[in-house]
């Protein structure tokens, strides 16, 4: 199930620190114990690996178990879950892609 997400919510700005390099960030929900988010996780490199686009996204892994309240915050009820943030606002929602060509397609629009 994908979904577009156009929320106010962004992670905080460590203070007077950019974006690193005007990178948007790719936050991943997941539980360590999830085979469904270990699969996921790989679906992520491949889609990635594909392009040769390593070096796109600043990734941030949320381990919900240890963050429940900022998968609140994100709204997210459902894992994995991958959220694109621009600046300090989500831009894109991905819930339980299917693979990496899914993945790939969802992120396209950063991708080279």
């Amino acid at each position: 199930m994908i979904e577009s997400a156009r929320p106010s919510t962004g992670l905080e700005q460590p203070s007077g620190q950019e974006e690193a390099a005007g990178k948007p960030r790719l936050v991943f929900f997941y539980s360590p114990t999830s085979g469904r988010c270990r699969r996921t996780e790989g679906h992520l490199a491949q889609a990635l690996q594909r392009r040769h686009n390593h070096d796109t996204f600043e990734l941030v892994r949320v381990d919900v178990d240890t963050n429940p309240q900022l998968a609140r915050r994100f709204q997210v009820t459902e894992l994995p879950t991958f959220v694109v943030v621009e600046g300090r606002r989500a831009v894109r929602r991905i819930v339980s892609p299917r693979g990496s060509r899914e993945l790939g397609r969802e992120l396209e629009e950063w991708l080279r």
